[in-house]
């Protein structure tokens, strides 16, 4: 197994990626940088020695030096083929902040902090002092040349909180933008038209370069802003806090939540494929629509019937897509080419909820007609059918071991029955106080969520039925309720009069966050992605909206919680991937790169105890 690590006790202050994203260079709190080869973790040299801790690293555009910054006041540069120190620049009277080669390769601009506040050019070829730059009365944390190499820009800390942006030919500044605190990230946009940068209070603004006036504030970080960087297109800013959290935000329109239209009717249920790049729609117009997670786009329509969709699922191989119509009718397709392979008959009512099993060989519907049946996706012969309600069915699912069947039911009886899978036998039956419009088992099979008719989310014992816990705060109906990978989060859906999605703590039931904003006229559906970053949800305005799970630790890529060598390996493992790309693709960008193995990085040991 690769590892990036260094020795006991080393902290990493910075990192940077070659131009072909085969190295990665970081800079250590012993004044040392490490180079390790992407594709295999393994470490390429090291490079001594700074007498201070290095504080920040770049690559020349070409790839063949690497220049760092130090707190010892120096700035060196060294060639990347045998770790050869080719010269160090000395000239700061304080610690060096920050290092950036222009786009050319042929100066090196640097920062820095206490006693100095000070940017200076150097010239690569021989370490000549080009020009310095003075005007802030702060420490100067960050700087970035623009994208043509014209202009530098320049951030700074307490007192004068100031970006400043400087014409490099002559040293001139051409605009000087004011924030309300320290400033400590600042990058231009691929363009050169903008710059984003982020403060210790969190705030992310976007200043247009030409006049030097704010375009758009996005919405608060609920800590210090680390880092900025936008996407190569320009389309996309990534913002990353102190405490590792990462956020992608539109650039258009600030708005850090994506939604899919293109269903004319409610959209009745959603579901995320196994590997996370597909979502799943059905409408109430008959339509079932196939998204890709990444950038929103709709991949297909399976099929436009006269009927209401009600439910859809995937197999755990995100092959085959289920859907259940109001007819009776369940029909599955083929996901790659959207044809069609069997439709199940046998249900008198409408099909409210279908789950395949675990092993994908069976799939069970639940319907109005008060029935759940099984069946056997191989050749669609119905294996037996589970009754025992007084009522419609709303909701079936398996449980993660495949041996139970949950399902729940309206008036009159409003029950939850839980059956063995093998014989069809009824284990137990959980009394409910109102309608269950839907049920969730929890990844570790020892919990069955239900929320119903009376706003009511209640926690259920499998061992024994009992009830472990109910979870109140919705003013409406509970329509769907999803638990997170870890099972350390549910996620709860509330409907017309409601119009809520809720964040609870399932150890205790606390309410950690209730979000009310792109609810629409309520949600319908909803599910937790497969590795935890996302929550997708259904409106009954006919638009599926794709939101960040707010407590999903950066760089889990399994959604076990604790960012591991398991995370790891699967990014490296996946790393390349440009199409269909599933859980391994942490930023949602359609591509498995640097920037998600960074994210792991970045975190790695996050969450993890001892």
């Amino acid at each position: 197994m690769q590892s990036f690590a260094g020795g006991w006790g080393v902290s990493y202050h910075t990192v940077a990626f070659s131009p072909d994203g085969n190295l990665i260079a970081a800079g250590d709190s012993y004044g040392t940088i490490k180079l390790w080869r992407v594709s295999e973790g393994t470490e390429v040299r090291t490079l001594r020695w700074h007498a201070g801790s290095v504080t920040s690293v770049a690559f020349s555009p070409d790839g063949r030096l690497i220049a760092s910054g130090s707190g010892d006041g120096t700035v060196k540069v060294w060639r990347v083929s045998d770790g050869l120190e080719v010269r160090t620049i000395d000239g700061h009277r304080g610690p060096v902040t920050s290092v950036a080669f222009s786009p050319d390769g042929r100066l090196i601009a640097s920062g820095t902090g206490d006693y100095d506040w000070s940017i200076r050019l150097w010239r690569v070829a021989d370490g000549a002092l080009m020009s310095t730059l003075r005007g802030h009365s702060g420490q100067n944390l960050r700087v970035a040349f623009s994208p043509d190499g014209s202009l530098l820009a320049s951030v700074s800390g307490y007192p004068d909180y100031t970006i400043k942006l400087w014409r490099v030919a002559d040293g001139s500044v051409v605009h000087t933008l004011n924030d309300s605190n320290f400033v400590g990230s600042v990058a231009f946009s691929p363009d050169g038209s903008l710059i984003a940068t982020g403060n210790w209070s969190g705030d992310i603004k976007l200043w247009r370069v030409s006049d030097g006036e704010i375009v758009r504030t996005f919405p608060r970080h609920a800590e210090r802003v680390e880092s900025v960087l936008f996407s190569p297109d320009g389309t996309l800013l990534l913002s990353s806090g102190v405490s590792g959290s990462i956020r992608l935000w539109r650039v258009s329109d600030g708005s850090a939540v994506r939604t899919l239209t293109g269903h004319t009717g409610s959209v009745n249920s959603v579901a995320y494929s196994p590997n996370a790049h597909l979502i799943a729609s059905g409408g109430s117009e008959g339509a079932i629509k196939l998204w890709r997670v990444s950038d929103g786009l709709e991949i297909r329509t399976l099929a436009v019937d006269a009927e209401i969709v009600l439910s859809v699922a995937f197999s755990p191989n995100a092959d085959m897509l289920a859907g259940g119509y109001a007819g009776g009718a369940i029909k599955l397709w083929r996901v790659s080419d959207g044809s069609e392979l069997r439709t199940f008959i046998g249900h008198t009512g409408p099909i409210s909820s279908i789950a395949f099993s675990p092993d994908g060989n069976l799939i069970a519907s639940a319907s109005w007609d008060h029935t759940v049946k099984v069946w056997r996706v191989a050749d669609g012969s119905e294996v037996r059918t589970l009754a025992g309600f007084t009522g419609p069915v709303s909701c079936v699912a398996f449980s993660p071991d495949g041996r139970w069947i949950a399902a729940g039911s309206g008036s009159p009886d409003s029950v939850i029955k839980l059956w063995r899978v093998s014989d069809g036998s009824e284990v137990r039956t959980l009394a409910n106080s109102g309608w269950v419009d839907s049920i969730a088992f929890s990844p570790d099979g020892s919990l069955l969520a239900s929320g119903g008719g009376d706003a009511v989310i209640r926690l259920w014992r499998v061992s024994d039925g009992m009830l472990a816990r109910a979870l109140t705060g919705h003013s409406d109906r509970v329509t769907s309720v999803s638990f997170s990978p870890n099972g350390r989060l549910l996620v709860s859906a509330g409907a017309d009069f409601d119009r809520t999605v809720r964040l609870w703590y399932v150890a205790d039931g606390t309410l950690l966050q209730t979000y009310d904003r792109e609810t629409g006229t309520g949600v319908s559906s909803l599910q937790v992605s497969p590795g935890g970053r996302l929550i997708a949800y259904g409106r009954y305005d006919a638009t599926i909206v794709v939101a960040r799970n707010p407590f999903w630790r950066v760089g889990d890529v399994n959604g076990s919680g604790c960012v591991d060598d398991a995370d790891l390996l699967a990014v490296l493992f996946a790393f390349g991937c440009s199409d269909g790309c599933g859980v391994e693709d942490l930023n949602g960008d359609g591509a498995v790169d640097d920037a998600d193995l960074l994210m792991v990085l970045f975190n790695f040991g996050s969450g993890c105890a001892g």
